[in-house]
């Protein structure tokens, strides 16, 4: 196989890893607004179908690792090509676990579906869950253009989602104290918007790693952070 033969195989390699990257995101993306889609309208059929689309976005990313694979076996990539399939595998695993906790809000709307709402959370888990979904596709053109201004602006978002997310965990403590009838319910509010704070954990993550790929270097590891709650489960 001539050299420009190789250059072709190995671009066409590439181009079908980042092509089917870019699908895993926009399911990833459906992901997140049909969840929500479902809490807001405790519409239990469409919580399913979120619950069952998962199994794609982990198919993909299968998929993915084994092309990322099989092209460093292959193709012997350059470091700057290294950079950009290891880039792909960060980014994928990234993708999978916001299915992850999309496909766990979903669950839990089952559950929310029968009990009362508390007051005015599902609002605040619209804006939060809003604004994590922005930041993905940003992410995620980001990537597309190695646009690092965009994923600078990304990562400095993650601060809106976790004081959203503060200002949620405080209310639903109070709403527990006032009434422990509300505890089931606040628990599992709690648990979703844990979650999506954590969804917007991973695609800042996504977001360094356009930063990374773009430079050669790791953005600096000392980002804001404004989730003051202690740790808590995220399943």
């Amino acid at each position: 196989m001539t050299d420009e033969h190789s250059s072709t195989a190995f671009d066409n390699d590439l181009e079908a890893v980042q092509t089917q990257i870019m699908k895993m995101g926009g399911l990833v993306e459906d992901a997140i607004r049909l969840g929500m889609k479902s809490l807001e309208t405790r519409d239990e059929d469409l919580a399913q179908q979120v619950r069952t689309a998962d199994a794609t976005i982990d198919a993909l990313e299968e998929t993915i690792n084994e092309g990322a694979a099989r092209i460093i076996a292959l193709r012997a990539p350059s470091a700057i090509d290294l950079r950009l399939i290891l880039s792909v595998i960060k980014i994928s695993g990234n993708l999978e676990r916001i299915g992850d906790y999309a496909k766990n809000m979903a669950k839990r709307t089952e559950i929310l579906a029968q009990v009362a709402p508390i007051n005015d959370s599902i609002a605040t888990l619209r804006r939060m869950t809003r604004a994590v979904e922005v930041m993905l596709k940003d992410a995620l053109d980001a990537y597309i253009h190695q646009d690092t201004a965009l994923a600078a602006d990304v990562i400095a978002r993650d601060v809106d989602v976790d004081q959203m997310y503060n200002a949620l965990f405080r209310g639903l403590l109070t709403y527990m104290m006032e009434d422990p009838n509300n505890v089931t319910a606040c628990l599992h509010l709690h648990f979703i918007a844990k979650n999506t704070e954590r969804m917007g954990d991973h695609v800042t993550a996504i977001a360094e790693q356009v930063i990374y790929l773009a430079t050669g270097k790791q953005p600096d590891e000392d980002r804001p952070k404004a989730d003051m709650t202690s740790t808590a489960s995220d399943t």
